[in-house]
């Protein structure tokens, strides 16, 4: 238990040096770590390209930022299932005896079959019910209950040509849950994409995204990224036809004047309305530089399928534009010079490195599956942010201080071994967070004061445990310190153990300030149990053998 082998020693030290090292950049102004690059990307400067420059992402409420709130329009989503249901319901129908129906429209919240002869009602009825499926419900906790996806109303003697048909309840709260986690997922990557520190997105009550992003002081730019649809499409220009200055001329029919994008000099150009390809062959887009101009631009690629229709595509019509529609504008439209076989492209123009890094997030994350549109938007100021950084760490100091005088006075030296331990625990904890790219939230300061604790209290166990060793059983300074290291290190270990567990499941099942405390406790639970029992262990031999002692000053 008292012997320190050298690799032994080396791996304390390292790990110490380690959390050092991941912990200066906390203490160096970030003007003086990165520098932004010609475009405009912050760069590691100098020692800083070599060590770590990370510090710790400060959340929401310690450095200030955007609080939106975004509501999904479920009634879109609504009508995109009845229509969906209507073409379901035409296709059902059809078969390879005379047609049954006269029209299938939707009115209200159903979907309307008349028929073309009363007698011919059960027939339908029947085909129709091949759309019926069975959908899951929960009603409570522990049981499930099988419903079915559609609701037929009962044939009415008073309208014999008519089915009515109707999306279930328990359909629709399906498809609603599943169309907020979509929205969560599309809305996390464009955020991720935009390298914001651990933003907070979770659903907020039935039909609502809460989305929270640190140090953002732009709420427009976020709500900009969130809320588009990002559906894009590929055309063929038709140079034929003249959208005149207004884009308002007459066009005929499978044509479509559209507005180009400022960044694509703006106007109107006429495409075709056939899709020859859709951002669902996208697998990969990112900023990389147009050749010809040395600016931002955005890489493309598609997939296998993809790749072949736009090898056919710039084949079969060279010389001609193809357009590249993003939601309601044409954002570039050069024209094809030569075939393109690798499956990639570019998309150039009047863009700088913010602007070509957000259409990249969008064509990379995908589409919205409903339209989200923002209710509540905050700026948390970040003058809060730091007067609680300051209180949290006036609390952390005289935490700190307190704790340093009661273990000073108890233990004399030895409160010396766990003040030293103290200080490396709280420097570990600082390089943990900031080499894991942790965010520290005010519930974290608060996770790391009760982790001052929780390490004081192991190394009150140890010293107590040598102390009843020294005058129960009158041992030796040697074996006094080595009976109450391995005597309280089992208490010490299962008390820590339990804990660990608890932050685990916080972690993981926990959002916001709950997680932002979960987290620093369950780093101080690994550190503390570092550096009461083997760190301020390794200081207690290395006086021992430097001292001699031959009574211990407890």
């Amino acid at each position: 238990m008292l012997y320190f082998g050298r690799w032994k020693l080396l791996a304390i030290i390292g790990a110490i040096a380690l959390g050092v090292m991941y912990s200066i950049p906390n203490l160096v102004p970030e003007e003086q770590r990165y520098q932004p690059n010609a475009a405009g990307e912050p760069v590691a400067q100098g020692i800083w390209g070599y060590i770590p420059s990370r510090a710790v992402n400060l959340g929401l409420d310690l450095q200030g930022g955007s609080h939106i709130v975004f509501q999904v329009d479920m009634d879109e989503v609504r009508e995109r299932q009845l229509a969906s249901l209507r073409d379901d319901a035409i296709q059902a129908m059809q078969g390879d005896g005379p047609r049954l129906y006269r029209s299938v429209t939707v009115i209200g919240d159903e979907v309307v079959v008349l028929v073309i002869r009363p007698q011919d009602r059960q027939e339908a009825y029947d085909r129709l019910q091949s759309l019926q499926r069975p959908v899951q419900s929960q009603p409570t906790a522990t049981s499930f209950v099988q419903e079915n996806v559609l609701d037929f109303a009962s044939l009415s003697d008073e309208t014999p040509n008519e089915i009515r048909i109707s999306i279930t309840d328990a359909q629709f709260e399906s498809i609603q849950d599943r169309t907020i986690a979509q929205s969560i997922e599309v809305v996390r990557g464009r955020l991720d994409g935009l390298g914001t520190n651990d933003p907070t997105i979770a659903r907020q009550g039935q039909n609502r995204v809460l989305v929270q992003v640190p140090g953002a002081d732009d709420p427009q730019r976020i709500i900009d990224l969130v809320t588009s649809q990002a559906v894009m499409t590929f055309h063929m220009v038709d140079d034929r036809i003249d959208p005149g200055p207004n884009g308002e001329a007459r066009v005929p029919p499978g044509r479509q004047i559209v507005r180009r994008s400022p960044s694509n000099g703006g106007g109107f150009v006429v495409i075709e309305t056939r899709e020859l390809l859709s951002g669902e062959n996208l697998t990969d887009a990112g900023v990389s530089q147009d050749p010809n101009t040395g600016l931002p631009a955005v890489s493309f690629r598609f997939d296998p399928q993809g790749s072949r229709i736009f090898a056919d595509t710039t084949r079969n019509f060279r010389g001609r534009r193809f357009a590249i529609k993003l939601d309601d504008e044409v954002i570039t439209d050069p024209r094809i010079n030569d075939p393109i076989l690798n499956g990639s492209g570019i998309i150039t123009g009047n863009f700088n490195y913010e602007t070509a890094n957000d259409l990249a997030i969008l064509l990379s994350a995908g589409a919205l599956p409903a339209t989200l549109t923002p209710v509540d938007r905050r700026t948390i100021s970040p003058t809060l942010g730091q007067d609680q950084i300051e209180s949290g760490r006036i609390a952390i100091i005289i935490g700190f201080v307190g704790v340093i005088i009661f273990m000073l006075a108890a233990y004399g030296v030895f409160g010396i071994f766990s003040t030293t331990a103290l200080l490396v625990n709280v420097v570990l904890i600082l390089g943990a967070l900031s080499g894991l790219g942790a965010t520290l939230t005010l519930p974290g300061i608060a996770g790391i004061i009760l982790t001052i604790g929780m390490a004081v209290d192991a190394n009150v166990l140890i010293f107590e445990r040598i102390r009843e060793e020294v005058r129960l059983y009158k041992r030796s300074p040697m074996l006094a310190i080595e009976g109450g290291y391995q005597r309280a290190g089992a208490a010490i270990l299962d008390a820590n153990v339990t804990t660990l567990i608890a932050a685990l499941v916080l972690i993981f099942l926990g959002a916001g300030p709950v997680r932002g405390f979960a987290i620093t406790l369950g780093i101080g639970v690994v550190t503390s149990v570092f550096t009461a029992f083997v760190f301020s262990r390794l200081l207690a031999v290395t006086w021992l053998r430097t001292v001699k002692p031959t009574k211990l000053p407890l």
